[in-house]
């Protein structure tokens, strides 16, 4: 990404967290910003701080229709887009048993399809273009799953497969993916968080999970601002980031998980190569 060049950010989820300090960080460097959210009331301040380069839009992800007719809007009466980023997500807490269909199905609807067909619907302007930058604002649980977040890690996991498919796919069109796997921040994420009906047999597990995300809330080590530069940096580096980790946590257990695969690799690799035809 140019760094002197005035860009367009089309941005979900913008009333809080890392969608509002990404749209403050881009209108403080002078890009234009298509805010979005589903209470468009929560973004006035940033509207009236920058009136010529701030615009809002009512946006639930869950709405493929409304997805549709936002991005053709954007590209219509503000300027074509250059960065689209998926950031729309909630946190449901809970063990796979305890979560039910009607509370499991919304995790997914927002944090994996909305993504999905926010990314599926501003493609054809991008191949229009042959440029743009796709980020999926996925999580350390994208790739590091926890007991008692297991639907919401299976959400970013879902994220995270489609954004390596499609950066292959579009990677010969000139466009761009980035997935940022945030641990710890201080946002309010934890403080929407949806929490499942409790099993006793999972208590040993989770009542200590609760009670850390209770007393972690706006004590989180990751500065949501300094977040927001680093994915700036990540969009101007060359070579182009593919993934980006943020905050010690977030490195730290995804190291830890690819020591645990590479022991497993080693262990079974002979067992590995014994099932193929031999030739």
């Amino acid at each position: 990404m140019n760094s002197q060049a005035s860009k367009t950010w089309f941005i979900t989820g913008c009333s809080s967290g890392f969608g509002r300090v990404l749209a403050e960080e881009a209108l403080k460097r002078g890009d234009r910003v298509a805010l979005t959210a589903r209470d468009p009331s929560t973004l006035t301040s940033l509207v009236a701080a920058y009136p010529s380069t701030a615009r809002v839009w009512a946006l639930d992800v869950t709405n493929v229709a409304r997805i549709k007719e936002v991005l053709a809007d954007v590209e219509a009466t503000l300027a074509p887009i250059d960065i689209a980023v998926n950031n729309a997500g909630f946190v449901a807490v809970g063990a796979i048993e305890e979560l039910g269909p009607e509370q499991y199905r919304p995790v997914f609807e927002t944090n994996f399809f909305g993504a999905l067909e926010v990314t599926r619907n501003v493609l054809p302007f991008m191949r229009q273009r042959r440029s743009g930058w796709i980020v999926n604002i996925s999580a350390l649980g994208g790739l590091v799953a926890n007991g008692g977040l297991g639907y919401y890690c299976a959400s970013k996991h879902a994220m995270e497969a489609v954004s390596e498919a499609v950066a292959e796919e579009v990677a010969p069109l000139g466009i761009k993916v980035l997935i940022v796997e945030p641990g710890q921040f201080r946002t309010d994420a934890m403080a929407k968080r949806f929490e499942a009906d409790h099993i006793d047999d999972y208590e040993t597990l989770l009542a200590p999970l609760r009670s850390r995300f209770a007393s972690l809330d706006g004590k989180q080590p990751g500065d949501p601002k300094r977040a927001a530069q680093a994915i700036f940096a990540a969009l101007e580096a060359e070579p182009q980031a593919f993934r980006l980790p943020l905050g010690k946590d977030a490195l730290t257990r995804i190291r830890a998980k690819i020591a645990r695969l590479t022991v497993d690799m080693d262990r079974w690799e002979q067992t590995a190569l014994s099932t193929d035809f031999a030739e």
